[in-house]
């Protein structure tokens, strides 16, 4: 829906006494979104949305691949999002936070709200040697010897049985392809290790 088509949707619903919870509920949109809507005039919206139109985002020319990502993997982040577009696009050179920016506004203008999926946690037995890692990233500011903070990232393998550990770093934040080549540099010092890699994303079985 445009700008306007949801403004006085908006408008309407709310005198019919419908609240801000089930207002954005039944046009798929953030509560953020109806509060920010609701605050306008019609004279500031019109203005609004005739700025937004004439408007040209840095990354309009990525909204079909990002909706497509969006439809395909509702739970995705915006980081991920960032982050396949690195993957795909070399000369891609948007900031995360734009990318942020970017795919809130998709997932309202397509009706695409955000799954979460809550993870199960339970006790396992301890596993035999060999047969379990654990990988986890982090990042760290470090001062160089010029006297400045550099931002580091890492990720680390830790063996479950012997807590034997290999890391690696980065000055940058990780790619899908530098987590799949961390991994197989893991595996090798490790002494090997069978993988499996499923679909376009990386999943590893140990």
């Amino acid at each position: 829906m445009e700008k306007w088509e949801v403004y006085m949707k908006i408008k309407q619903l709310k005198e019919q006494g419908f609240k801000i919870r089930r207002i954005a509920r039944k046009l798929g949109i953030s509560r953020n979104t109806v509060y920010k809507y609701l605050k306008k005039s019609p004279e500031e919206m019109a203005a609004w949305a005739a700025s937004t139109k004439t408007r040209t985002k840095k990354l309009d020319a990525y909204e079909m691949v990002i909706h497509t990502w969006l439809s395909e993997h509702p739970d995705a982040s915006s980081a991920q999002i960032h982050d396949w577009l690195l993957e795909d696009y070399p000369k891609f050179k948007v900031g995360a936070s734009t990318v942020l920016s970017y795919v809130k506004e998709l997932r309202e203008k397509y009706a695409i709200p955000k799954e979460t999926h809550q993870r199960a946690y339970q006790a396992i037995p301890d596993p035999p040697m060999g047969k379990q890692a654990q990988v986890d990233f982090g990042k760290t500011n470090q001062r160089t010897p010029q006297g400045k903070y550099i931002k580091l990232y890492f990720i680390s393998f830790v063996l479950s049985h012997s807590r034997y550990k290999y890391v690696e770093w980065l000055d940058r934040p990780f790619t899908t392809k530098d987590v799949i080549r961390m991994h197989e540099h893991a595996f090798a010092y490790f002494g090997g290790c069978q993988m499996n890699w499923c679909s376009t994303r990386m999943h590893c079985l140990w």
